[in-house]
C-alpha cells in the first residue's frame, strides 16, 4: 500500500521522517501542467486580515479550540456556519470501499499532522477507485480548526510578486498543519485567479473555483452559482469546470472526453512525443455538507475515478486540481512540540509514491500555487 494505515486512533502518533525531495523541472511534460519551474519571488508581508487571521465567535466570546463534539448528523453545523470556528467537526465516519481490490484498511481513517487544540484536524485513508488497480490517497481536513491561505508562484499564476509565495516562512510554519498543490498553468486552466486584492486572471462564470474568505474558511463550487465574489473573499483559484456537483460526478466527468481534463504525460514519459494516458496522476478537492475539505490524489486515476473517490469521501462539490507526476502532492506536518515549526523533516506525504513531498513548499524554486491549512488562533476576548 502507498500509505500505512491504522484504525482510527484516539491519540495522535507523531511521525518524524527525514524527507529529501528534489524539485523536478518537468519541461517535457505535455499540456496543462507542462512548463519549466522558475524561481518564485519570496515577497512576504505582515499577517493580513485574510486567511489565517484570528477568528472570534459570533457572540464576541472567545471560541474554544478543539473539543471535538460527538454530534448526530442533525446537530452538525452547516458548511456556511462561522459561529463554531475553533470547535472541531465530528470525526469522519469510515468510508465504504469501492473495489474488490480494496485492502482491509481501505476507508479506515487515521489521524495525521499537528494536533490543533489537542485533537487531530486531518485524517487520511486510501480508496481503490471503481475499475482501478492502485489506491488513491484521501485526506479529510477540518476547516473549523484549520485556516486556509493561497500561496502564489511565478509560474502559476505568474505576474508576481505576491504577499505569500514559496518558501513558507517560519512565522507561518509555526502553525502549519498541511499543504497541497494548486491547479494548472493559467493559459490552460480555463479560469481565473484572484488574490492580494487584485484580479490576476479574469474570473470565469461557471468555472470550478476554490474560494478562501477573510476568516480562513474555504469552499469549492461553480463560480456565479455555488460561490461568488463578496466583500470577505480574499482568494479565488479557478481550474476547469466542476468535477462533482450535487454529490455526484458531473456529466463532463462521466463523459468519454477525458482530454477535456488536461493533457497528461505518457505511461512512462512526459516527452511531448509520447501520447498521454487517461489513467495518470490527478488531484482534486471538494467540500462536504458539514464544511470539511477533502483532497484526493493518486497515480492512476481517470477523471471519473477521481470524481468517484471525492464522492465516496462525501464531497458535495468538487474540482480537479493539477495532474501529472511532477505536480500533485498533499503533505502534513507534525513537529515534536505543539508550537514547533513545520519543516520537511517532520512532514509526511499523503501518498508515499508522490514525486513531490513535504520539502516542496519550503523550496524557494517552487513556482506553482498551493494552499496551506494552518491551526486557527482564537482571541482571548
Amino acid at each position: 500500500m502507498a500509505i500505512s494505515l491504522a484504525r482510527r486512533a484516539t491519540t495522535h502518533r507523531m511521525r518524524l521522517a527525514m524527507v529529501t525531495t528534489a524539485v523536478v523541472l518537468c519541461t517535457s511534460c505535455g499540456g496543462a501542467s507542462a512548463g519549466p519551474v522558475a524561481t518564485a519571488p519570496a515577497n512576504h508581508g505582515q499577517s493580513r486580515s485574510g486567511a489565517g487571521a484570528p477568528d472570534q465567535s459570533s457572540n464576541g466570546a472567545p471560541a474554544q479550540i478543539g473539543a471535538r463534539p460527538s454530534a448526530r448528523p442533525s446537530d452538525r453545523p452547516s458548511a456556511r456556519s462561522t459561529d463554531r470556528l475553533g470547535i472541531a467537526l465530528p470525526v469522519p465516519a469510515a468510508l465504504t470501499p469501492l473495489s474488490a481490490l480494496a485492502s482491509s484498511t481501505d476507508g479506515q481513517w487515521h489521524p495525521a499532522g499537528r494536533l490543533v487544540g489537542g485533537v487531530p484536524a486531518v485524517y487520511e485513508t486510501t480508496l481503490v477507485p471503481p475499475g482501478g488497480s492502485q489506491p488513491a490517497g484521501v485526506a479529510w481536513l477540518d476547516t473549523h480548526l484549520l485556516s486556509a491561505r493561497l500561496y502564489s508562484g511565478s509560474s502559476s499564476p505568474g505576474g508576481g510578486p505576491y504577499r505569500y509565495s514559496a518558501p513558507i516562512q517560519p512565522a507561518e510554519a509555526a502553525s502549519l498543519v498541511a499543504a497541497f498543490n494548486g491547479g494548472f498553468l493559467m493559459d490552460t486552466a480555463g479560469g481565473g485567479y484572484f488574490t492580494d486584492g487584485r484580479v490576476v486572471a479574469p474570473l470565469v462564470t461557471g468555472a470550478a473555483s476554490l474560494v478562501i474568505r477573510a476568516d480562513g474558511t474555504v469552499s469549492v463550487g461553480a463560480w456565479g452559482t455555488d460561490v461568488s465574489m463578496t466583500t470577505d473573499v480574499v482568494s479565488v483559484r479557478q481550474n476547469l469546470l466542476p468535477l462533482v456537483a450535487g454529490s455526484r460526478p458531473t456529466p463532463l466527468a462521466a463523459g468519454s472526453d477525458w482530454q477535456a481534463w488536461g493533457n497528461t504525460c505518457g505511461a512512462t514519459s512526459c516527452a511531448h512525443s509520447v501520447p498521454g494516458v487517461e489513467q495518470q496522476w490527478r488531484s482534486g478537492v471538494g467540500v462536504t455538507a458539514e464544511g470539511a475539505l477533502v483532497y484526493v490524489t493518486g497515480p492512476a486515476l481517470t477523471p471519473l475515478q477521481l470524481a468517484d473517490v471525492l464522492v465516496a469521501a462525501r464531497a458535495e462539490r468538487g474540482m480537479q486540481l493539477d495532474i501529472n507526476p511532477s505536480w500533485t502532492v498533499l503533505a502534513t506536518y507534525a513537529p515534536i512540540t505543539p508550537d514547533g515549526l513545520a519543516a520537511p523533516a517532520n512532514g509526511d506525504r499523503l501518498v508515499a509514491a508522490s514525486m513531490q513531498g513535504p520539502a516542496t513548499f519550503f523550496e524557494p524554486v517552487w513556482a506553482r500555487d498551493f494552499i496551506t491549512l494552518s491551526a486557527r488562533t482564537m482571541p482571548e476576548g
